[in-house]
């Protein structure tokens, strides 16, 4: 065996040892893939069936939003017709009440001014 032989044998030996060394962290770090698979396939397994009842939730949401808006149209033409209706009484009956209002307290005063006895600062009361 020449020197040159015995560098090779022990530059192998290293290389050997180097490599046992950098084997156990790739071990590791195989056994943390293999982990994380299964741990997304499990996840996967898991949001579907969540994911359908986050769609059934919004559907029936969006169902019950469609009911509302149809409530909130009827209310609002509700409050149309009582809105034109209240208009509509005080146009009908609301000026001609003023001239009745106005009338009878002109008729009370000319009548307590009929009054005997009675001052005229008296009957503006």
């Amino acid at each position: 065996m020449t020197g040159g032989d015995i560098a090779g044998l022990i530059a192998a030996g290293i290389f050997a040892v180097l490599v046992a060394l950098l084997a156990v962290p790739l071990l590791k770090l195989g056994k943390v893939f293999d982990e994380t698979t299964s741990a997304i396939h499990e996840l996967s397994e898991n949001v579907t069936p969540l994911l359908e009842e986050a769609t059934t939730t919004i559907s029936e949401t969006n169902k019950q939003l469609a009911r509302v808006d149809t409530i909130t149209s009827g209310v609002a033409d509700a409050t149309a017709n009582v809105s034109s209706l209240i208009a509509l009484f005080a146009a009908t009956l609301g000026g001609p009440l003023i001239k009745f209002a106005g009338f009878t307290a002109a008729v009370r005063v000319a009548v307590v001014g009929l009054r005997p006895g009675r001052k005229a600062a008296e009957t503006s009361k």
